[in-house]
């Protein structure tokens, strides 16, 4: 998938004066138990996760975020998070997740303007749902899900976020390099975390092959991933969120969620944004937690 608009990055840079630096000048410890100090990257950072993130990172007393996101919106993310935070803390990025270019030159910008980035939550994706086959009323002929769907979906869902956590992992290996380390030890602490935006559907939903082949694969990306990336200390997991309070789960109607969400979630409502934020950070800062959570309100398919 080829870019559609160039990369642009919003805000001018942080003010070193008020943004505090992830290592001492020395090459100090990087303390991973919190987000205090810490610089991430977020994809999807205008969609409500990764708003909620955002906000919550900042709180927590984040160095720097790069907030990435194809929407516009991401540049109101941005400025919201700024004031709130009376500080720079967010610049965003606007752009194509899938880009090659644009990923790199989001990792070094934020490097040069922030530091090296220890924390990646590449959230953006889409969905193109429809049945993998089906009968069409008007004309009877057999429709299959279009091909080009479902390598859009990949593309966006599952290619792109694995590549942005693998820069994270790139980047941290790049700093260890310039110190002269080789093999992480316990003994430094760990150096980094990804965690991969799953979803309840990657045990299979009807009508969405795409989506949960792409979730599904997560899985087995973050489990690979670790047991390299553990080579430089940097930690890979996956939460997999129930059916939450975003645009994207709104679109499927009022009707679909009182009807067929609600009925079998035992908490009888939508999880907030906030809520899955909170698990997120959760997961950044515990180096207990390892694998896949499921933050899914007790929702079960219907039998």
């Amino acid at each position: 998938m080829n870019a559609i608009i160039p990369g642009t990055i919003e805000e001018p840079g942080l003010d070193p004066s008020k943004v505090g630096t992830l290592e001492a000048p020395s090459g100090g410890a990087v303390n991973m138990h919190t987000i205090k100090g810490q610089v991430a990257v977020i994809t999807g950072a205008a969609g409500g996760i990764g708003h909620a993130l955002a906000l919550d990172m900042t709180r927590r007393g984040a160095a720097g975020i790069a907030l990435v996101d194809f929407s516009d919106r991401v540049v109101q993310v941005a400025r919201e998070i700024n004031a709130e935070a009376g500080r720079q803390v967010a610049i965003a990025y606007r752009g194509d997740t899938t880009d090659t270019a644009f990923r790199q030159e989001v990792y070094a910008d934020i490097t040069t303007k922030a530091g090296v980035p220890r924390i990646c939550v590449p959230a953006a994706a889409i969905t193109k749902d429809a049945l993998a086959v089906r009968i069409d009323k008007q004309t009877g002929q057999v429709v299959i899900y279009p091909m080009e769907d479902f390598r859009k979906v990949v593309e966006i869902n599952m290619i792109a976020p694995i590549y942005w956590a693998i820069e994270l992992v790139a980047a941290v290996a790049k700093e260890r390099a310039s110190r002269g380390l080789k093999r992480w030890r316990p003994e430094e602490g760990l150096q980094g975390a990804v965690v991969f935006l799953g979803s309840i559907a990657s045990v299979g939903n009807v009508g969405q092959i795409s989506y949960s082949s792409t979730k599904a694969g997560l899985e087995g990306a973050a489990s690979t991933l670790m047991a390299e990336s553990m080579y430089y200390g940097v930690r890979c997991s996956v939460i997999h969120p129930g059916f939450t309070d975003t645009p994207m789960v709104r679109a499927l109607g009022e009707e679909y969620i009182r009807t067929k969400v609600l009925p079998q979630t035992q908490l009888k409502r939508l999880i907030k944004p906030e809520e899955i934020a909170d698990a997120i950070c959760f997961m950044v800062t515990n180096a207990a937690v390892s694998g896949e959570l499921w933050a899914d309100a007790g929702w079960r398919p219907a039998t």
